[in-house]
């Protein structure tokens, strides 16, 4: 018979074995049991999921899909920005699947791996797209009902991971004169999801929107103001809203321009003025459109479904028009947005993650290829090179490049760049 004291003592050695044995095992089966119930309630608002648009495209059309490997890589460098929440924009291409399944491997490598998708669904009025006369009266039942019904299937296979469906894209705000169609359409679409829901063929805490400009959703000019915008301001689970004061430098540019005070000052003091400025125009957009939401509905909450700004233009942006686009404004913009939104319990789905040349396929020095926060050979543009410093990116690639800053990091070459607007008018 053992001894009371050595009795004592082997319990005590047992418990620590077992103790030494089980805790990571639990620790692990916490956390994915924490990934799989996070909701979009609980994701959307809280800035340590921040938010961004995603397309991991690297040659100039859609042809060419991005592979998981490639997906994974970019998805780590998003994962070490604290980037946990991605937007995508249509189901029809293989690389939504592939973006889940690169997020799945990386969870079954690394459990403490997080990364959630609002699920984008295209929308398209008839004749979109094509060599006739687009009829905006009209939706392209076909095409949209696949993209709605794709997009019904992912959630459902990728729960854990697909926290948001959004039905169309700026497919309401009527510049875009390709494709958009009525509310009606956007409603129509919206309502069948949300009745997936309610009879157990969609889990029920998926969230449902759709991502449009400010001024559709009520914001602006009051064109847009109608019953069936009404009804879908009640039907969806959140607004998200797009603002873009980069475009508006050439579109409405009431708040751009240089004062005669800012002229005083060194150049990169100045353009950190100028970008306040343009910070505070889209702060004033989301006010109005958050004003008129409310009018309908007190309790919606209201996130930012896109906004960015280009880092280099040949066209109406650039040096020879509103001379808004360069590296240092696109990077003093990203920051105050995220200081911005981070404090404000926004969610900013920042426009965009990469440069993708398919955008403005003929014309490389379009604005559209050039909104991402690294270019395309996965270079760190100039509002990430601090990040790069501080060796947030070490041991990290893109495609088998390590990250590096662009300009070799060389400020004094991008201020040489950098033009600052004429004055204000």
């Amino acid at each position: 018979m053992l001894k009371l004291s050595t009795l004592y003592r082997f319990l005590a050695l047992l418990f620590i074995i077992i103790l030494s044995c089980s805790t990571p095992t639990s620790k692990n089966n916490n956390l994915k049991k924490l990934k799989s119930t996070k909701t979009a309630a609980q994701i959307l608002g809280d800035s340590n999921y921040l938010a961004i648009c995603y397309g991991g495209y690297r040659h100039n059309t859609r042809d060419s899909q991005p592979s998981i490997a490639q997906i994974k890589d970019d998805l780590k460098l998003l994962s070490a920005l604290g980037i946990k929440v991605l937007r995508t924009y249509n189901t029809k291409y293989k690389e939504v699947g592939n973006i889940l399944e690169a997020i799945t491997e990386l969870q079954r490598e690394d459990s403490y791996f997080e990364m959630f998708v609002m699920l984008g669904a295209w929308i398209d009025c008839e004749n979109a797209w094509t060599n006739k006369v687009p009829n905006h009266e009209k939706e392209n039942e076909v095409a949209n009902a696949e993209e709605i019904q794709r997009a019904v299937v992912l959630a459902n296979k990728y729960p854990g991971i697909v926290k948001v469906i959004s039905v169309g894209n700026e497919a309401r705000v009527k510049w875009a004169t390709n494709y958009y169609v009525q509310p009606e359409v956007i409603l129509k679409w919206v309502n069948y999801l949300q009745n997936l829901k309610k009879v157990q063929k969609l889990v029920k805490n998926l969230w449902i929107t759709s991502s449009d400009n400010f001024a559709s959703w009520g914001g602006g000019d009051s064109l847009y103001h109608c019953k069936d915008l009404e009804k879908l301001i009640q039907e969806v689970d959140f607004i998200s809203l797009h603002t873009y004061p980069m475009h508006d430098t050439h579109y409405n540019p009431v708040f751009w321009g240089s004062l005669k005070s800012d002229l005083l000052k060194p150049k990169i003091e100045a353009t950190e003025l100028l970008m306040q400025r343009a910070v505070a125009y889209a702060q004033k957009q989301y006010a109005n459109t958050v004003k008129y939401i409310r009018h309908i509905d007190s309790t919606k909450q209201v996130h930012i479904g896109e906004t960015g700004w280009a880092s280099a233009s040949n066209g109406y942006h650039g040096d020879t028009g509103s001379k808004a686009c360069d590296e240092i404004k696109a990077g003093i913009y990203y920051k105050q947005m995220r200081k911005w939104t981070n404090k404000a319990n926004i969610s900013c789905f920042y426009f965009e993650a990469f440069d993708e040349k398919w955008k403005d396929a003929m014309n490389a020095g379009g604005s559209e290829n050039h909104f991402g926060l690294f270019n395309i050979n996965g270079q760190a543009k100039y509002g990430l090179w601090h990040l790069v410093d501080k060796g947030v990116f070490k041991e990290l690639t893109r495609d088998g490049k390590s990250i590096s800053k662009t300009y070799n990091g060389n400020l004094n070459t991008l201020l040489e760049e950098l033009k600052l607007p004429p004055l204000r008018q």
